[in-house]
């Protein structure tokens, strides 16, 4: 087993310039985070909702030195329905703080392809599992969002794995191994949404298999629900 360094310290910040997403994850607390916050009056929310929305002023945001931001955790900038400008603003913005990190998270990674992404990147997928779970999401296929992060040849990598979803166990550990992400994030659902979950023994199983190679951030760990 090798060590492995943390590159990266903590979330530090949130930054939402482009808001809402579209596919539809049966599991989504952002959506219904939006709806309490549109009921509170909230902007963009109480206006636009969850619908996908650029929020010019947000642009404007100025970030610590060194400091690690989540980018765009109220949507996914990648979304196929995100206009191509909106996204190459946020990256423009981004690259305007050079000594500064930004975790992009998106379900749709095959679109990383297509950019030139800033060095102070993070490109992370939502990837819940090996398997394919088409009833649970309107979203790219696991095995899809795989595949695109194995193409991606950025610095700095991360997948999240959270909401865990069952899986098999030495397929996805030699799928991420082949990513080679910086970071893994793994956590169960918060949320009770009955989600098909794997047994907790298998889940540190697969933990302990991926800190050999990679920098494991462990979120919420439980005994299976359903």
């Amino acid at each position: 087993m090798r060590s492995v360094t943390r590159m990266f310290g903590e979330v530090t910040d949130t930054w939402n310039p482009v808001t809402g997403c579209m596919h539809g994850c049966i599991y989504c607390w952002c959506r219904r985070y939006a709806k309490r916050l549109s009921e509170m009056g909230v902007e963009p929310y109480s206006t636009k909702g969850f619908q996908p929305t650029l929020i010019e002023d947000r642009l404007r945001k100025k970030f610590s030195r060194n400091s690690f931001i989540f980018t765009c955790d109220m949507g996914d900038l990648l979304g196929d329905w995100v206009p191509r400008e909106w996204i190459e603003r946020v990256l423009d913005t981004i690259r305007m703080w050079p000594h500064t990190y930004f975790l992009l998270l998106t379900k749709n990674p095959r679109r990383y392809l297509s950019l030139n992404l800033p060095v102070n990147t993070v490109a992370g997928a939502t990837i819940e599992s090996n398997r394919d779970y088409p009833s649970l999401s309107k979203a790219p296929p696991q095995s899809e969002m795989i595949d695109a992060m194995k193409k991606l040849t950025h610095k700095h990598k991360a997948v999240v794995v959270e909401p865990i979803l069952e899986f098999d166990l030495e397929e996805f550990t030699e799928a991420i191994r082949e990513i080679s992400p910086s970071i893994v994030y793994i956590g169960y659902d918060n949320y009770g949404f009955k989600l098909p979950e794997p047994r907790l023994e298998k889940t540190i199983e697969f933990i302990n298999k991926l800190r050999e190679f990679t920098d494991v951030r462990v979120r919420t760990i439980r005994k299976a629900w359903y």
